[in-house]
């Protein structure tokens, strides 16, 4: 069983993770850091997930992998991007919801409200093995909030293909979906190739 450190001191992530891993974590042994959060100071989501796994890895010694997520609008120019969390300058979700659609309100055409989450997943090794891979999930932001599920900006966005807002969605249909889950999926073929080459 190889133990991977993942970037979060959230227990919750770590079963989310589990969840959406599925056979692909079996071998794994996943583990929340116990160490400082780094001051995550890249221009990229990519950057920042680098960071924090970089910083799990100085840590522990242990192999780590991280994410890093927001949300990008194209009406913004891609903000609130990296910032998403802080984006009200109060790290209030509700805070931060109710500026984006402040900042959209002169926007009502579906068209004119174009929006992707991202997520990057990067994963880092004691040996110096680095991997980053990047998910996007494209959609658009809903004129005000929907469902009563999920977190952050979900409540105002509705995923392409779908009919529901993704705060309508069950943690299952997220899981099987969203952009955490694509770019943590992508990211594991490389853990499983070192982790071979390490046995």
């Amino acid at each position: 069983m190889q133990t991977i450190v993942i970037a979060t001191h959230n227990a919750h992530k770590l079963e989310e993770l589990r969840a959406i891993l599925g056979d692909a974590a079996t071998g794994f042994e996943f583990v929340p850091t116990d160490g400082p959060d780094p001051v995550e100071d890249g221009v990229t989501f990519a950057e920042n997930a680098l960071i924090k796994a970089r910083a799990a890895v100085a840590h522990s010694g242990l192999p780590a992998l991280a994410d890093d997520s927001g949300l990008a609008v194209d009406a913004l120019g891609g903000a609130p991007g990296i910032y998403s969390k802080r984006f009200a300058g109060t790290g209030v979700d509700a805070d931060n919801t109710a500026k984006l659609l402040d900042e959209l309100a002169g926007l009502p055409d579906p068209a004119d409200r174009r929006a992707q989450f991202l997520c990057a997943a990067a994963f880092v090794a004691p040996d110096g093995t680095e991997a980053v891979e990047v998910a996007v999930w494209p959609g658009v932001i809903l004129p005000e909030p929907v469902g009563d599920g999920g977190f952050g900006y979900d409540p105002v966005f509705r995923p392409d293909g779908l009919d529901r807002g993704l705060a309508e969605l069950t943690p299952a249909e997220k899981n099987a979906v969203s952009h955490r889950a694509m770019a943590f999926r992508r990211i594991m073929p490389a853990v499983a190739a070192w982790s071979a080459g390490t046995a």
